[in-house]
């Protein structure tokens, strides 16, 4: 493994508990992971929680923080991808939530295969709950807004993982024997899902989330939010049912703030709007309201939405 694949951290996080649902045990998995579930994603580069995000946590119910551990970046001239903006771990989550590490895969890394690189991201996860004493993740998920050019890259970076998972899960794998304190049995690989990709083949995972979320041309900002705006969901809506993945769905509770032509541009999205497109894409694939998403977890995003708001959009 090269240098910059490897982990070092001063700070041992004390072993993460983590809530085995009795459906992952079963050879059923595509079901148990989609059973009614409230979950967030974790999209900072300090795994620190608040209070009031605590409090959160307790008072939705969430079961499960999907938690982005780094970035997979390519440079440019540079031959191999290499992680970005890697999370370091300060607390770990309430007892009986379910932690998922994510990585975040930029396209460009896909314009071409890297025979190494599903190994080098599996054991460089690994290699994070090891030294912070994170056992029982049963799930991997994998990020990456794919096109036509790179769907087929990555849907076989997608296979490498698997097989590097079911590596780690053989009794004779030096891999198993590596990471022996983990006591972690991965059984499952998800996959995002953006708008524009649910007219394409699916990808060789046991489910995807559906991205509700950066909807939209941000050129456009004018006359459309470029987080999530009914009219950039609409014309996928009729792929929704015969979609052969269980889905998950994620909504956007954050703000964009960003610079345009010298001008302070700020996205926020009404909560009408969020629960507009629930109904939406219910109505047509009633199994997106078992497990929901939002993104992502932080006191700001907390406090922009009433407690009222967060229990709609959390409605099974």
């Amino acid at each position: 493994m090269s240098g910059e694949w490897r982990v070092c951290y001063r700070r041992l996080l004390p072993v993460l508990p983590v809530l085995l649902f009795a459906g992952l045990l079963t050879a059923c998995r595509q079901a148990a992971s989609l059973a009614e579930l409230n979950a967030v994603y974790y999209w900072r580069t300090e795994l620190r929680l608040n209070d009031a995000e605590r409090q959160f946590l307790d008072r939705h119910h969430i079961r499960r923080v999907y938690c982005r551990y780094f970035d997979v970046v390519m440079d440019d001239g540079a031959a191999m991808p290499h992680p970005n903006a890697t999370l370091t771990f300060t607390d770990p989550l309430p007892e009986g939530i379910e932690l998922v590490p994510t990585v975040y895969i930029t396209e460009d890394c896909m314009h071409q295969r890297h025979d190494s690189l599903a190994r080098m991201v599996v054991r460089r996860i690994l290699q994070m709950n090891a030294t912070n004493g994170i056992s029982g993740v049963t799930e991997l998920q994998m990020d990456c807004d794919y096109t036509a050019r790179s769907r087929q890259n990555f849907y076989d970076f997608l296979s490498e993982v698997k097989a590097e998972i079911s590596n780690l899960n053989s009794q004779t794998s030096n891999l198993k024997s590596q990471f022996s304190n983990l006591n972690s049995q991965i059984t499952t690989l998800s996959a995002t899902i953006r708008l524009h990709q649910l007219q394409m083949e699916v990808p060789p995972v046991d489910y995807g989330v559906l991205m509700l979320y950066n909807t939209g041309d941000p050129r456009r900002f004018h006359e459309r939010n470029p987080i999530l705006d009914e009219r950039d969901v609409q014309p996928y809506v009729r792929h929704l049912a015969d979609y052969a993945l269980p889905l998950a769905a994620a909504y956007p509770v954050y703000r964009w703030q960003r610079q345009v032509e010298g001008l302070a541009i700020e996205h926020t999205v009404e909560d009408s709007v969020i629960l507009n497109v629930k109904r939406m894409v219910e109505t047509e694939r009633p199994s997106l309201a078992n497990t929901v998403i939002t993104y992502h977890l932080d006191e700001e995003n907390i406090n922009r939405y009433s407690t009222q708001t967060y229990e709609a959009i959390y409605h099974h």
